[in-house]
């Protein structure tokens, strides 16, 4: 089973050729060949400053993935003041890319069971047309045509992720969207409770 990290850095971070030309997408939609190291994560700091722990972790693991290989980025943020740790946090986050500006939303969302729902926007443009995106890099994913210019593409092996493309001539705008219910850090899960003494008999002495 995939963790919740590889699932969403394979969508995040799909890499594709244009083998006609030898030219690759511009960044944002392709993984640069060496990524260079991930800045400082700005939205888990601002989270912590406001008073968010529960979904903490998961909102780290996506902020991380999301300005990977970014060369500067920073953060609108959204949260309930009354209840910080109990209510929803929203965020917008802005990043500069050697060629390119890219836009990112994070919420999460905790739940009375200690579980949080989290979901992840990643909103890029790029240089081509949504046909030539689609051809190059969703090849084995199923599309579902929702306007003219705006299309869905699934894979059934990710139910909660997908990519949208939507024509803007002379770009394609790519909207790359994951989302998680029930989302629990593994960290934080107990470890496994000793067996109990038959009855009748005491604990071993230790």
């Amino acid at each position: 089973m995939k963790t919740t990290t590889q699932r969403l850095g394979r969508l995040w971070l799909v890499a594709a050729t244009l083998a006609a030309t030898g030219a690759a997408f511009a960044q944002g939609v392709l993984v640069p060949q060496a990524p260079p190291a991930v800045p400082q994560d700005t939205l888990t700091r601002a989270a912590t400053s406001v008073g968010v722990k529960r979904c903490l972790p998961a909102i780290t693991r996506l902020a991380t993935l999301t300005v990977q290989g970014s060369r500067s980025h920073d953060v609108l943020l959204d949260w309930d003041r009354k209840r910080p740790d109990a209510g929803p946090m929203f965020s917008l986050i802005g990043m500069e890319f050697p060629n390119a500006g890219v836009a990112a939303s994070i919420t999460a969302i905790p739940d009375d069971t200690g579980a949080c729902t989290v979901s992840a926007e990643r909103i890029s443009v790029a240089p081509f047309t949504c046909a030539s995106v689609a051809e190059q890099e969703l090849k084995n994913y199923r599309m579902t045509r929702l306007l003219p210019i705006y299309a869905v593409y699934t894979d059934d092996k990710e139910p909660t992720s997908s990519v949208s493309l939507i024509d803007s001539p002379p770009g394609c705008l790519i909207i790359r969207r994951y989302v998680e219910y029930g989302w629990r850090d593994p960290a934080a899960v107990p470890a496994a409770a000793a067996p109990a003494a038959p009855a009748g008999q005491p604990p071993k002495r230790r």
